[in-house]
């Protein structure tokens, strides 16, 4: 079965492969999501080079369809955060 890593597992990557301490690999980790967070807030796009963009998309209200009873639900309008691969990124997996 394939594992789901989480924040923890990549603070434990980053501190064995530089040798920091868990505790400043985390500051690391912590810091570039805060960062990641605020550009996004601000509407800024993002972009990793040779990793891929992260990008606030809109989404304009619709009307949906609960699957199992077909009743139509009104879906408010929102902001969602869409990530895009590089190229670099998808030729890894070809």
């Amino acid at each position: 079965m394939k594992k789901t890593w989480t924040r923890n597992d990549i603070i434990e990557s980053i501190s064995d492969s530089v040798g920091l301490s868990q505790s400043d690999s985390s500051i690391i980790i912590e810091e570039i999501i805060e960062v990641i967070l605020k550009e996004l807030e601000k509407g800024d796009d993002v972009k990793i080079s040779s990793f891929g963009t992260f990008s606030v998309r809109h989404k304009k209200s619709r009307i949906g369809r609960n699957p199992k009873t077909g009743v139509e639900v009104p879906i408010n309008e929102r902001n969602v955060v869409t990530f895009g691969s590089s190229n670099v990124l998808k030729s890894y997996f070809k």
